[in-house]
């Protein structure tokens, strides 16, 4: 009885105390919470002041710091990253910390450092800025050093000092300094004059020698129109250069601290840690560089707004930062975004919508490619335009006539996402514009930029509407750029086509597969037609392709159903006897066309499936692309949708496989590791899933044939715009007529685009394309797009 009674009350106890334990852990996570919640809600909109809130979060938090110091200083580092938009907040509440507990602020700058080497390392280089803008922001509250900071300027400084190293790399960091120096540039001025005088000869020498021959390929439009387009760093420079003219003066933006400092000043300071960059390598990564994007001027905004700054203005590169922030830290939920843009916590004495509008399609038309998807930025215009039905629709109705009036000198890469943009924006508005207004497209060559414009946007407003609706919508006298009907072109049932080849056959496949014939059926069919020469082998293919697609012809589903039943065919006439594999495919290629050629979108979509299907290879359709049958096409966008879309097929196959080998290879080194410690294999392992060494060694093999497939493709690609290009140069001058015509400005612009959407790959070769392709002895105006792309690496 006695054992029993001791069991149950040491059970009992036991209980208890887990119980306790329990309570505890909740108790500590509520207060964790807690904490998160107070140290990410400061700056937020309060009936008390900001000062009044930092000075009761910051004795709250001293409390914690002896049983939550770990957790705080986690949070305050991700609100460093998180929340850009309230640094001089959490620099404050950070200064006011260490004037409470210097061990606690000496603890913070450890971090930020650490966090700061680990960023550089990794190819962070977003969290890097940020960290280094914090540690300087630092110094104002006292935290650290003038002298600290500005070691540590010099050392990224240094980096321009640094031979065999692309100067995206010293750019980099040059512009990491040069953009924390609108916070702190008053306070190292009134205490570091002379120091900080030859940090900034430093950059200005800097900036006098590095070479921008890459602008050109990164400018929205070639000719400048008002306002001039600038390389990121020399736009920065010359605000810099401003702000300086104003001895440092600026008052956009918030500085709680400065209420705060007869705490601040008797704080001790830090120094920070010194820290060593990260050496460049073969595998190093650095942002590259941009054009800053400006499309309004002052003129533009009506008088009852406040002025827009000037380009040069300090407080427009301060609310553009606000903005880039505030878009980077929301941008996978528009309507926060767009409620967090029109709601910035700062009073800007700037027309925000202007300057709201003008961020966003500067980040639409960022070349090489934007930020995020191109749909986030027409959803986003969309919330904006819900958000305020009274200003915004019109400041965007403005912008895009300005867009419409300047389509002569835009790049071809922004006006393909200017019409995906403008397409989807009409369809959510039920495609109402006033089209009138934009009747001088009619009366100029039809491959100028304007009616182009006009009519791939319509092609494009097909996909997301109907043919009648589209024809409804648009003034009669757009009728010659209104598309055509979507409708298949089955040339056997046409007129007269008894006297085509394979017409008769044809026919009896056309039965056969109403039918519901078999493909061992449908194949004896056309294997009727002889395959004795290569024109029947392409009749065969013609023939089975334009009748298979007819029937397929009612949806998307339709077809893909008809090409995944006779797939076998398909992959026979692909391989045909008395052709080469890829002209089997480009045969393919050209029937698709032939039945297609008024429906684009079908046309893209059936190609990306016989992609996938691998009945054509990436090769064939890059070949067929620059048949000189499909002349007339190439400056038809949908053309290089389909390229683009089948270079980035197969990067994405080199990408899947690479990356399978690697997990091959980490299996076996982990499986090598489990035997030689002697763990029990049959339970963390199954044999037969464990990859051998002659298994990944074909797969490497396999890598290797997929990556010589991935260099040709380019090889081909760049070979064909060299000899149309290189052909259109040679007539015009047999001929004495001006070379720079619209479409050879559509042609010599696609061939930048392949450069920069792809350049990750294409940068890869550019040994060989310099020593096969892009020889000395190509036409300069070709020769300068090379020279660019190179620049913009180098």
């Amino acid at each position: 009885m006695s054992r029993r009674r001791n069991y149950s009350d040491s059970s009992d106890e036991e209980d208890g105390g887990y119980a306790r334990k329990r309570r505890r852990q909740a108790d500590t996570l509520d207060i964790e919470e807690r904490l998160e919640s107070l140290i990410t809600r400061v700056g937020e909109k309060s009936t008390s002041s900001l000062e009044s809130n930092l000075e009761g979060l910051a004795s709250v938090l001293e409390a914690d710091l002896a049983n939550y110091k770990t957790k705080i200083l986690k949070i305050l580092y991700d609100c460093v990253v998180n929340m850009p938009q309230r640094m001089t907040v959490y620099t404050t509440l950070v200064g006011l910390l260490n004037a409470k507990n210097y061990n606690a602020g000496g603890d913070f700058v450890e971090i930020l450092v650490k966090q700061l080497k680990e960023a550089l390392k990794t190819g962070l280089h977003r969290n890097a800025r940020l960290v280094l803008r914090f540690l300087s922001d630092l110094m104002n509250c006292r935290v650290i050093m003038v002298s600290s900071l500005l070691t540590l300027y010099n050392i990224f400084l240094d980096v321009t000092l640094e031979d065999g190293i692309p100067q995206a790399r010293s750019d980099w960091y040059v512009y990491a300094v040069l953009s924390c120096l609108p916070w702190v540039g008053l306070e190292l001025f009134q205490k570091r004059q002379q120091d900080f005088e030859r940090l900034l000869a430093m950059i200005e020498s800097y900036l006098k020698k590095r070479q921008k021959i890459h602008v050109t390929a990164l400018r929205v439009w070639s000719v400048d129109e008002g306002l001039p387009q600038e390389e990121y760093l020399d736009c920065l420079w010359h605000q810099i250069t401003n702000l300086k003219r104003n001895n440092w003066e600026e008052h956009e933006l918030i500085r709680p601290y400065i209420a705060f400092d007869g705490t601040l000043c008797d704080a001790l300071q830090h120094t920070i840690p010194t820290i060593m960059l990260p050496s460049h390598n073969d595998d190093s990564v650095y942002p590259l560089p941009s054009v800053v994007y400006h499309m309004f001027d002052y003129a533009d905004v009506p008088d009852t707004l406040p002025p827009l700054p000037g380009q040069y203005s300090l407080e427009r590169f301060i609310v553009e930062e606000h903005l880039t922030w505030t878009i980077a830290m929301n941008h996978t939920e528009r309507k926060d975004c767009a409620g967090a843009l029109l709601e910035p916590g700062i009073k800007f004495k700037v027309p925000l919508n202007y300057m709201i509008v003008e961020m966003v399609f500067g980040q639409l038309f960022r070349l090489p490619r934007p930020e995020y998807l191109e749909l986030f930025y027409g959803s986003l215009l969309i919330e904006l335009c819900k958000l305020q039905p009274g200003s915004m629709p019109q400041v965007l109705a403005q912008a895009t006539e300005i867009l419409y009036e300047r389509l002569d000198s835009m790049n071809t890469s922004c006006i393909d996402r200017f019409v995906n943009w403008f397409s989807y924006h009409l369809s959510n508005f039920q495609f109402k514009w006033s089209w009138d207004d934009w009747s001088d497209c009619l009366s100029v060559d039809c491959e100028a930029p304007k009616p182009k414009f006009v009519r791939e946007t319509l092609l494009k407003s097909l996909r997301l509407s109907y043919h009648q609706r589209i024809t409804e919508i648009i003034p009669s006298s757009f009728e010659k750029l209104l598309p055509l009907k979507a409708l298949p072109y089955y040339k056997y049932e046409e007129e007269g086509a008894g006297s085509i080849p394979g017409a008769a056959i044809a026919h009896r496949l056309m039965q056969a597969m109403k039918n519901r014939c078999s493909p061992e059926d449908a194949q004896t069919i056309i294997n009727e037609l002889s395959n004795s020469t290569n024109t029947n082998n392409a009749v065969k293919t013609d023939v089975f392709l334009q009748t298979l697609l007819f029937l397929g012809a009612k949806s998307f589903s339709h077809s893909f159903s008809a090409i995944s039943k006779f797939h076998s065919v398909l992959k026979s006439l692909s391989e045909s006897r008395g052709l080469s594999s890829e002209d089997s495919q480009i045969c393919i290629l050209c029937s698709l066309h032939g039945i297609w050629k008024a429906h684009q979108q079908m046309m893209v979509v059936l190609i990306d499936k016989l992609l996938k299907i691998q009945v054509v290879e990436c090769s064939a359709v890059a070949k067929w692309i620059f048949l000189p049958e499909m002349s007339e096409e190439l400056t038809s966008f949908y053309v290089w949708e389909i390229l683009h879309g089948t270079i980035k097929k197969m990067i994405r196959q080199v990408w899947k496989l690479q990356k399978e080998i690697e997990e091959m290879k980490d299996k076996l080194e982990e499986y090598e590791h489990k035997r030689k410690d002697g763990f029990d294999l049959d339970e963390n392992f199954d044999q037969q899933e464990i990859p051998t060494e002659d298994s990944i060694l074909a797969k490497e093999e396999q890598l290797d044939e997929l990556q010589s497939s991935q260099k040709n493709l380019f090889l081909i690609i760049f070979q064909r715009f060299i000899m149309i290009l290189g052909e259109h140069l040679m007539q015009c001058e047999a001929e004495g007529r001006d070379y720079n015509t619209p479409r050879y400005k559509w042609i010599l612009e696609r061939l930048q685009q392949v450069f920069l959407l792809h350049h990750e790959q294409v940068s890869k070769y550019i040994g060989t394309l310099e020593n096969l392709v892009f020889t000395s002895d190509i036409d300069i105006h070709i020769l300068e797009v090379f020279q660019q792309f190179c620049a913009l690496r180098s």
